[in-house]
Parts: structure tokens; C-alpha cells; sequence
């Protein structure tokens, strides 16, 4: 009863999340580290007033490719059986094209990297080759018992971190240059 008093926006997601799960055995596992490409549909839920996808729903879909590329690395079951989970600190996004209804798409989606304190994932949307909008996600991972997971335990459970990837300086700056005063350090 509760899903029928829910929000376009929320049935929207639930409905996404569905079809995700039903399609991670045929898509394949994946590496942490690699790209996961999940295809998308512009459906009329989407929309704007002015007929294409509006900004909100970027960030909804970035949160089902997020789920995409966890599930399919087996980084999402670690972390529930350690009663860890993700949360989203801090988010920029850049529009470049519009996209239009019932327009295919796909959301690519990489880890970049992790400092001490945040994890940070780079996603694009695409249609073929070309880039509708660019984002840039920093993340924390919490613990249910409280508090947050220490960045050694956290890389651990990933297996390690690559030594050869790391997280473009304008994006730390700019993690830094956002700090909210009176916010945890």
C-alpha cells in the first residue's frame, strides 16, 4: 500500500531498481574498478515541462547506476554482510545536450578514486559516443552500528585501491571549497 501513496519520482526509481536486478545475471559481473554501462530509456516520467528529461531525474539514475556497478562487482553484498552503506556527500553535474523522449541512453559509470575521508565516481550519460551530461559523485560509506568506515577497513573489502588512478586535483579542491562550516571534519 505504501508504494501506491509514493511519488512519480519514487515509483520511477523502484520500477528501475526492478529492472536492474532482474537483468544483473544476463549483464555479467564486472570489476570494481571497471565501467559499468547501463542502458536507459527516456520515459514520459521523466520529463520536464519543457519535454526532456528534467535535472532530478539525472541524479535518480545515477543512483541505479551506482547500484549497477556494486551489484555487478559483488562490492554491494561485502558491504551489507560488513553493515556498511553509501551515502552521497557531495554531487556536480554538467548538462551538454538534452535528452528527449523515449531516447535510449546509457549511464557509464567509474570509480576514480578514494582519498582518507571519500570515495569519488565519475558518471556519463551517452548516446553512443556523444555526452549528454557529465557528473562527478563524492561518497562516504557509513556504518548501520554508527560512525564511519576507516579508509584502511574500506580498502580491504575492495581488494585494494589501483595505484595508477587518481582522483583529478580541481575535484579534491573542489570537495574542499564545498565544506560546509560546522559539518563533521
Amino acid at each position: 500500500m505504501r508504494l501506491l501513496r509514493l511519488g512519480g519520482g519514487q515509483m520511477n526509481l523502484y520500477f528501475r531498481l526492478l529492472l536492474l536486478w532482474l537483468r544483473l545475471r544476463r549483464r555479467g559481473a564486472i570489476g570494481l574498478w571497471d565501467t559499468a554501462v547501463t542502458p536507459f530509456r527516456v520515459v514520459p516520467t521523466d520529463l520536464d515541462p519543457f519535454g526532456h528529461m528534467t535535472n532530478s531525474r539525472y541524479l535518480t539514475i545515477m543512483d541505479v547506476g551506482r547500484i549497477d556497478l556494486m551489484m555487478r562487482s559483488g562490492f554491494w553484498s561485502k558491504m551489507k554482510d560488513k553493515g556498511w552503506y553509501p551515502v552521497v556527500a557531495g554531487q556536480t553535474i554538467t548538462y551538454k545536450k538534452s535528452l528527449q523522449p523515449w531516447q535510449r541512453f546509457e549511464l557509464r559509470t567509474r570509480v576514480l578514486g578514494f582519498d582518507e575521508r571519500w570515495g569519488y565516481t565519475e558518471q556519463t550519460f551517452c548516446v553512443g559516443d556523444v555526452v549528454y551530461a557529465q557528473a562527478f559523485v563524492r561518497t562516504r560509506f557509513l556504518k548501520r552500528s554508527g560512525g564511519s568506515v576507516e579508509h584502511d577497513a574500506l580498502e580491504k573489502v575492495a581488494g585494494g585501491f589501483p595505484v595508477d588512478r587518481e582522483v583529478p586535483n580541481w575535484l579534491v579542491e573542489l570537495t574542499a571549497a564545498t565544506r560546509i562550516e560546522g559539518s563533521a571534519k
